[in-house]
């Protein structure tokens, strides 16, 4: 079967199989379901899931680690396939030389070093003494914790663990990276420097499937998401395409302006500008045609020599999405 059309996008309701990322299909699900008793975790999800980085996006208890661990091997579906090149996952354990996993719980052996807790698990992956510390010392590198690798893991900040965490997944040159909720306990700092790794790592071709509920953190590392509530898919492919899709929520902008009613005349004559409010500072417009109204508002001003300081909106950002698709 081909693959389909790089981000083609999936809004609720869609049967189609999208594929997020860039290139050939790395990563398929195929009807994939997994349940806890009577209750579904993962229901009926299938996706094709490319190179680069990829939001796995949803509220707390939405499916999201489940489906990770499924993705990872560590739990085999009630229904459906889970194959990565092609390849089973379940009981396929060659898989994980390839793959990654930074889980959300803490499991460390705590009287060890960061150092050595890193060491030990690339040695496992069946490297050499020698060369498993070597690739530990870079993967420690690469999230800033070489000044820290010689303290044990019970001295370290949750923050630091997380990161450590971090570099046991990436220190075995993995292509495939799943992150469960990887800036949890951050500081401002330690998030912005994971971000921006997880951004070089997708940017170097590797497919990076990043878990979270903070929807400004992962907008910053892609704009290629999966949105799961009650363990389904209820949309996926490109944030902004999947905006312009729910076209049933008009976007409202906000300008902010010196003479919004002198503003809110010239809009009133165009029939996608469907509402204005106004406020102490500017005005709101709700539109059915942003593109074409993001263009306007600017030419308008100029045009008419109004003073325009600011035009924004809440509805291209993923809070948008989350609020119109998961209820």
């Amino acid at each position: 079967m081909s693959s389909p059309p790089k981000h083609q996008n999936r809004a609720a309701g869609g049967d189609e199989v999208a594929q997020i990322g860039d290139g050939e299909v790395v990563l398929s699900t195929r009807q994939l379901s997994y349940w806890y008793g009577q209750v579904i975790g993962v229901n009926d999800i299938s996706l094709d899931i490319g190179r680069g980085v990829v939001g796995l996006l949803g509220p707390n208890g939405a499916g999201k680690s489940t489906l990770l661990k499924c993705m990872t091997g560590q739990l085999r579906p009630a229904t459906g396939t889970v194959s990565i090149d092609g390849a089973p996952v379940w009981n396929n354990p060659s898989i994980y030389s390839i793959i990654g996993f930074v889980p959300e719980q803490d499991a460390f052996y705590e009287k060890m070093s960061g150092r050595q807790f890193v060491t030990h698990l690339t040695r496992l992956q069946g490297f050499s003494t020698d060369d498993a510390a070597k690739l530990a010392e870079e993967a420690i590198e690469l999230v800033d914790l070489a000044e820290q690798a010689h303290r044990p893991i019970n001295e370290y900040s949750k923050g630091m663990r997380q990161r450590i965490k971090i570099a046991q997944a990436l220190a075995h040159r993995p292509r495939l990276l799943f992150f469960d909720e990887p800036l949890a306990g951050t500081d401002p700092v330690g998030r912005r420097s994971i971000i921006d790794l997880i951004r070089r790592l997708g940017d170097q071709g590797r497919t990076v499937f990043v878990s979270s509920h903070v929807l400004h953190e992962v907008q910053a590392m892609t704009s290629d998401i999966v949105l799961i509530n009650r363990g389904k898919v209820v949309a996926d492919g490109n944030l902004f395409r999947i905006r312009e899709m729910i076209d049933e929520h008009p976007h409202r902008i906000y300008v902010d302006c010196d003479e919004p009613r002198t503003l809110a005349s010239l809009l009133t004559g165009y029939d996608d500008v469907l509402q204005l409010e106004f406020t102490e500072r500017g005005i709101f417009v709700s539109t059915d045609d942003p593109e074409e109204c993001y263009s306007r508002i600017p030419r308008l001003c100029i045009e008419n020599e109004l003073s325009m300081r600011a035009m924004t909106s809440d509805d291209n950002d993923l809070s948008a999405v989350f609020r119109f698709l998961v209820p």
